[in-house]
C-alpha cells in the first residue's frame, strides 16, 4: 500500500543546479546523449552519468541505447508540467551581465515549454486561437472551440487523431513569465510542431527561446489571429 506523494523526494532531485540544468536541456532539445548533456551542463562525463542515473531512478528521465550512445529523454510530459509549475513559485536568478539580461528577455518573449510554445508568443497564440474559435474558455479552462476542426485542417492538424492519443487533447498551462494561460496537451504540441515544420518559427541554439521569422509574423497574424 502506498501513501501520499513524496514531494520532498521529487524536489530534492532538482535541488542540485546541475540536475536542474540537465532536465532543462532535455526539455529544450529532446533526447540527448550523455556526452552532449555533460557539455550543456558544463560538467565532466562521469559526473553527468552520476546525476543522470539519479534522475532516471527518480522517474524524471528515461534512458535508451542507440548504437554506442545512451540517450536521455523526459520520462513523461508530466515532468515538464512539474518543472514549469515550479517556475511559477521559484525565485528568479539575479542577472549579472548584459548577456544574461538578453537571454532572459528572449526566453520571456518566446520559448518552448517541452513540446509547446510559452512566453509572450505562447500567450498570444492562445489568445489568437480563442478569437478564431479554435479554442474556448469554459469555467476558466481551455476546451476545443467550434471552429477548431476547419481551421486546424489548414495547418494539417488532424483533431480526431489527436483526440485518440493517450494524453489530454488540450490543457491550459499557466505561463510563469506572463502569468497568463497558454495551451499545452496534444493540440499545443501539434500546433507547435507545424509552426516549426513550416518555418514560421525557428529554434535558437544557445537556449530554449525561439525566433518568429518574417514570414511567420505575417502568417501567424493572418491565419491564426496572433498579434505578436
Amino acid at each position: 500500500m502506498k501513501g501520499d506523494a513524496d514531494i520532498a523526494a521529487a524536489a530534492a532531485l532538482l535541488a542540485a543546479p546541475t540536475r536542474a540544468a540537465l532536465v532543462l536541456a532535455v526539455m529544450t532539445e529532446g533526447a540527448l546523449p550523455a556526452s552532449e548533456l555533460a557539455v550543456r551542463a558544463g560538467i565532466a562525463p562521469s559526473t553527468a552519468s552520476e546525476h543522470l542515473a539519479r534522475l532516471v531512478d527518480g522517474g524524471f528521465l528515461a534512458a535508451a541505447n542507440h548504437g554506442r550512445h545512451r540517450y536521455f529523454s523526459l520520462a513523461d510530459a508530466a515532468v515538464a508540467d512539474a518543472v514549469e509549475a515550479l517556475s511559477l513559485v521559484a525565485p528568479q536568478r539575479p542577472v549579472r551581465s548584459l548577456r544574461e539580461a538578453t537571454t532572459s528577455e528572449l526566453i520571456r518573449d518566446a520559448r518552448t515549454c517541452y513540446d509547446h510554445l510559452a512566453g509572450r508568443l505562447g500567450v498570444a497564440l492562445a489568445r489568437g486561437l480563442e478569437r478564431r474559435g479554435v479554442i474556448a474558455r469554459r469555467s476558466g479552462s481551455y476546451a476545443v472551440g467550434p471552429e477548431a476542426k476547419a481551421r486546424l485542417a489548414a495547418l494539417d492538424v488532424d483533431l480526431e487523431a489527436l483526440a485518440r492519443q493517450q494524453r489530454p487533447l488540450i490543457r491550459d498551462c499557466l505561463d510563469w513569465s506572463e502569468r497568463e494561460l497558454h495551451i499545452a496537451g496534444a493540440l499545443g504540441a501539434a500546433i507547435t510542431t507545424r509552426l516549426f515544420e513550416r518555418g514560421w518559427i525557428t529554434r535558437r541554439e544557445a537556449n530554449r527561446s525561439v525566433v518568429v521569422t518574417d514570414e511567420g509574423h505575417k502568417l501567424l497574424r493572418s491565419q491564426l489571429g496572433v498579434d505578436f
